[in-house]
């Protein structure tokens, strides 16, 4: 990466960062103490939060289409003021409709403000060039669930839930929406486009259906593997102790295979290290099998690795195979079905979870391969755009 891609990296990296951790990793430390404060089950909060998700896939591609018209600048901006939003409705709920309210903010907020309006910025920012900056806020915003918890518990455990709300909202506010507005550039022509657009025909063909499919079906495990890791390997014969250090374990996975992408992997295409983080869960779900609980903390190692990539290539394997011509809606399109996916997949995984136990390894295994096998009906030549 260049020395004047530096701090847009930098930049992009602390802020979904924040993001990220004001959001999408705030459930899993508040919403025990939320519903016992509200008097109801912590299910109404994951509720939300799904609903939550499904919100941010829907307005996907129409952000997506704003990010190609205007740029980054605006949009991620008007997520700091929506998370922030949502963020203080959600301090002041009393009542389940205040905080369908508040996660309907939150939701909004999300889709302006996480990995596809981050990668559809440095696309319109930096076009073909757009991979290693891709990788490079990865790398840092791979840490929000490092920071963003213990951060949350701190909050919960000295301020209470209601005003580690309002602090997540205040860094919002006065870290996230200033480094978003004065670090990313306005871009040129952006009145000009903007009164002058037409809504491009994305055409559903076969790259745009396979990769929807891939992500989705990848994302449909990251989802259930976030919500339920613990609990699987305890499944599998791991005390508690040793499936929660191995959790630990998946966030340092998932950084390190960044870089192994943004050094070893970067100077092949995309789909190599996408059909590679497509193996990584099943490989690590086989060694579940055979060593049991005791092969915890490799199975985090494998799982945490794929995850690492796959993130990094839902941004630069579209990239790779349209360009960057309409890349930002392109996003949009081909992420919807996988927030989507990654909405259900707790719910779904937990009922597989009290069925079959550990075995729902294998059905997150199949999954794996399904997305594996889809990208090896991919060629990955550039596929000509109008």
């Amino acid at each position: 990466m260049s020395a004047r891609q530096l701090p847009i990296i930098l930049a992009l990296g602390t802020t979904q960062t924040l993001a990220w951790a004001s959001s999408y990793y705030l459930p899993a430390i508040l919403a025990d103490p939320i519903a016992r404060d509200l008097g109801i089950s912590s299910n109404w909060i994951f509720a939300a939060f799904s609903a939550a998700l499904v919100i941010s896939a829907l307005l996907g591609p129409r952000i997506g289409r704003q990010i190609d018209l205007v740029g980054g600048r605006s949009v991620l901006s008007i997520s700091n003021l929506t998370i922030a939003g949502g963020l203080i409705l959600l301090g002041f709920t009393h009542s389940i409709p205040v905080l369908a309210a508040a996660w309907l903010l939150l939701g909004i907020g999300m889709g302006y403000g996480l990995y596809d309006a981050a990668f559809g910025a440095l696309g319109r920012l930096y076009g073909e060039a757009a991979r290693r900056p891709i990788t490079g806020i990865t790398l840092i915003a791979g840490f929000a669930s490092t920071v963003g918890w213990p951060l949350t518990a701190l909050g919960l455990a000295h301020i209470g839930w209601r005003d580690t709300c309002f602090a997540w909202a205040a860094a919002n506010l006065l870290i996230g929406l200033p480094i978003n507005w004065l670090m990313l550039p306005p871009v040129a022509g952006a009145k000009v486009a903007v009164a002058h657009a037409v809504k491009p025909h994305i055409p559903l063909d076969r790259p745009m259906i396979l990769l929807a499919f891939t992500f989705a079906t990848a994302w449909t495990v990251t989802g259930a593997m976030a919500a339920h890791f613990p609990r699987i390997l305890e499944a599998a014969g791991a005390t508690p102790v040793a499936a929660i250090a191995a959790g630990a374990l998946i966030g340092p996975a998932q950084v390190a295979a960044r870089i192994v992408e943004a050094s070893l992997l970067s100077r092949y295409h995309p789909l190599l290290s996408t059909r590679l983080a497509c193996l990584t869960h099943p490989i690590g779900a086989a060694i579940v099998a055979v060593m049991g609980g005791g092969a915890a903390s490799l199975f985090a190692v494998f799982h945490g690795a794929g995850n690492g990539i796959l993130t990094i290539s839902r941004g630069t394997l579209p990239l790779a195979i349209f360009g960057p011509q309409n890349y930002a809606y392109r996003l949009g399109i081909i992420g919807a079905p996988a927030r989507m996916a990654q909405a259900a997949a707790p719910l779904a995984f937990g009922f597989l979870l009290e069925v079959i136990g550990s075995r729902v390894l294998i059905v997150s295994s199949a999954l794996s391969l399904l997305a594996l096998g889809a990208l090896f009906l991919l060629d990955g030549r550039r596929v000509e755009t109008k």
